[in-house]
């Protein structure tokens, strides 16, 4: 059991990685920094096509992430 929790986390961890690497950049540049955030957590900037489905297999794998490392932690520990 040990075992596949481990190689879940691992296949996750790699695939949460590559997804993350393959979204575009919402803004460039410190003013995107600091302006950026603000105006994606309001909704001003809609994803559409494969930013929205990169955007929602992020959130899926660092949910799955988040659940396979308590779930290591406990049975390892």
């Amino acid at each position: 059991m040990e075992t596949l929790l481990t190689v879940l986390l691992v296949i996750t961890s790699i695939s949460l990685i590559v997804v993350v690497l393959l979204q575009s950049g919402k803004s460039a540049g410190l003013s995107g920094a600091i302006s950026g955030g603000a105006e994606q957590l309001f909704g001003k900037q809609k994803a559409r096509g494969i930013d929205l489905v990169l955007n929602r297999l992020t959130i899926v794998l660092s949910v799955l992430f988040f659940v396979l490392t308590i779930a290591v932690a406990y049975f390892i520990g």
